[in-house]
């Protein structure tokens, strides 16, 4: 797949709406837009009964009031459960959305997306088929498709099959000395790296292989401006309302002085 120029805009709420909602919700995804952040990140999992919302953990019982792994539930009864409660009173019904309702909420709001298909599991090769059918629909049209990432090749594997269109990001933690191998197995535009670990000969490195290089999770300004300095397309943040990007170009000029 060519990489060509980054299409995305260089800074992703994480989650949806980062920490100015309860996590991957349609009140992240209002609160991303309210702030003026051009596009969200958000994770994909599968019910019980293979249908695609968006939670981050293979349990409901960190961001919800209900107990139990979410594979192990269909997605009616995951629905009923309260996802926002626990993150302030004010977001209390704010509920468990379906990949459909989440697309269909960014594009009214005009957000740019990355979906991390999230497998539980078992389920990689699963989730990562029917995430990508269900993104390349939801997206069909569009001058912008969603950006597919994932931890797990095999999810990324099956994605590509599935809807090879669709670009992907293959994430890790630290920067692999194996990484363009695996992103080119993948076909892969992107490396989804933690900026914790990043080193600047590290960005340096996936830019030289051809690479798109997003980072997660940054929400310190002046890192933010030293990854960009780097030559780092895109970062991902808790707070996109303290996070702003240089004109694109400024980034690579940075880098190169």
């Amino acid at each position: 797949m060519d990489t060509g120029h980054w299409r995305w805009p260089r800074v992703l709420a994480h989650r949806c709406g980062g920490a100015l909602a309860p996590e991957n919700t349609l009140a992240g995804l209002d609160a991303a837009a309210a702030c003026g952040c051009g596009g969200v990140e958000f994770d994909v999992m599968l019910t019980a009964d293979r249908v695609p919302v968006l939670i981050h953990d293979e349990t409901v019982d960190r961001t919800t009031n209900g107990r139990g792994a979410v594979s192990a539930a269909d997605c009616d009864t995951l629905q009923r459960l309260d996802a926002g409660a626990w993150f302030a009173a004010r977001f209390a019904g704010e509920r468990i959305p379906r990949l459909s309702e989440a697309a269909r909420r960014c594009l009214e709001l005009g957000l740019a997306v990355n979906l991390e298909v999230k497998p539980a599991a078992g389920f990689e090769v699963e989730t990562g088929q029917l995430a990508a059918v269900a993104a390349q629909r939801l997206w069909a049209g569009q001058a912008l498709p969603p950006l597919l990432s994932s931890f797990s090749e095999a999810a990324l594997a099956a994605a590509a099959r599935q809807a090879p269109t669709l670009p992907r990001g293959l994430l890790v933690g630290g920067v692999p000395h194996d990484f363009a191998a695996r992103c080119a197995s993948l076909d892969a535009i992107a490396l989804h790296a933690d900026a914790a670990l990043l080193r600047r000969a590290d960005a340096e490195a996936v830019r030289e292989a051809g690479l798109h290089l997003v980072v997660y999770t940054v929400n310190d300004p002046q890192r933010a401006a030293e990854l960009f300095a780097w030559g780092v397309d895109c970062v991902i943040t808790d707070h996109p309302e303290r996070i702003v990007a240089p004109p694109r170009g400024a980034a690579l000029r940075g880098a190169s002085s």
